[in-house]
């Protein structure tokens, strides 16, 4: 059987104002593509379909169309929700749309109900998919029989659950499980709603060793854990700082041995993303920098005095320029005094005036900038001395 490890699909999100919603249509072509080229048998998508818990009508029509085509392509469909999404509204339909090969989990009732389906070849061989959609630890703890939640004790508890379910089906039944949370050792990006503070949230790697496949969400980045244990991240690049990520998913065969094989399915995006830094004159002129030209640009500025204009100008030769910044070349060491200190510490008006144009553009007063500020002190000392 093969089965491709899907999360965080964000549908209706928007990157830095930007709308990615035909950029999602594009990636639905290159999952219905994928699906087609490797006979895929079941679509797994561990969390976060939608960005928010009321998605528009344009979003939820693009998931159905989405459902409706993978149907139509002969794969089943594995759904849990994450934190993102409301478990309730995704879940709406669930039972009548199991019939149709869309299996929904986002329901506390179903943890230990897996999705149980034939190994292709094998008389009684079968796969078991098990999903835990996303626990809020105060409003399942009760539920879930867990006097301390946390995001480990509650996850906790539903793999026992899961476990005891699997103790009960046929010898070799092969399971994967879906979870929607942060395990330990995955990398995070900025993208990301952080599930708690401090790094509670964390649940160990151990927790999913009995399983044959853990397909994991909520992490954008592609990643391995272990050869188990497994981050597909989002199908689309959703900050600058996932801009090194290969954005896909993961292609996986299980056989009536377990685990075959696990290989990584790279979709390329529309448009590419560069983080560029520099003086804005170089930026302009240099053909160092040609290669991003049509892509999406985080730029930061690195000139002692912020251009004028710089947004406008970057974008005639940058047009899909997203954020700037500016970090000018002299910015001064964080260990130097606080502009308090300094201004508590200043002689007169002048050194004053000049303190607090060096504390916000990182430069002191030049000659003729100094003498204009001495003039205008002067002026508003004789003002002062004329009432």
């Amino acid at each position: 059987m093969k089965l491709l490890h899907t999360s965080d699909w964000h549908l209706g999100r928007a990157f830095h104002g930007v709308g990615t919603l035909a950029a999602q249509r594009r990636f639905a072509e290159q999952l219905l593509d994928t699906v087609v080229a490797e006979n895929v048998d079941v679509v797994l998508v561990a969390g976060d379909v939608y960005d928010r818990a009321l998605p528009s009508v344009d979003v939820v029509n693009l998931f159905d169309d989405i459902l409706a085509r993978l149907n139509a392509a002969g794969a089943q469909v594995v759904v849990t929700s994450g934190n993102h999404d409301s478990a309730t509204r995704l879940g709406f339909g669930g039972r009548l749309l199991e019939r149709a090969g869309v299996h929904l989990r986002t329901r506390l009732a179903d943890l230990a109900t897996p999705v149980l389906l034939p190994l292709d070849g094998e008389s009684d061989g079968q796969v078991a998919i098990y999903g835990i959609p996303f626990l809020e630890p105060r409003l399942v703890a009760q539920d879930l029989g867990v006097e301390t939640g946390t995001h480990f004790s509650v996850t906790e508890a539903a793999v026992a659950l899961i476990k005891a379910d699997l103790a009960t089906r046929a010898p070799g039944t092969a399971s994967v499980v879906l979870a929607h949370t942060f395990a330990s050792g995955g990398i995070t990006s900025s993208s990301e709603r952080e599930l708690s503070v401090g790094g509670v949230g964390a649940v160990p790697l151990d927790l999913f060793e009995p399983f044959t496949y853990t397909a994991l969400g909520h992490l954008h980045g592609p990643q391995k854990l272990s050869e188990s244990v497994r981050y597909s991240g989002s199908p689309l690049h959703y900050s600058f700082s996932e801009a090194r990520h290969n954005k896909g998913a993961w292609l996986l065969e299980i056989t009536a041995d377990g685990l075959k094989e696990v290989t990584k399915v790279d979709w390329s995006p529309e448009r590419a993303l560069s983080i560029l830094s520099g003086k804005i004159e170089e930026l302009l002129s240099s053909p160092e920098w040609a290669f991003a030209e049509e892509n999406y640009c985080q730029i930061t500025l690195t000139d002692n005095d912020r251009p004028a204009l710089a947004m406008e100008r970057l974008r005639v030769r940058f047009p899909n320029t997203l954020v700037l910044m500016f970090e000018p070349e002299t910015a001064r060491n964080a260990n130097k005094q606080s502009y308090g200190d300094r201004i508590a510490k200043a002689a007169d008006a002048l050194e004053l005036c000049c303190g607090f144009l060096d504390h916000v553009r990182e430069r002191g007063a030049n000659t003729e900038e100094g003498r204009v500020l001495r003039e205008a002190l002067a002026s508003v000392r004789e003002q002062e001395v004329a009432l």
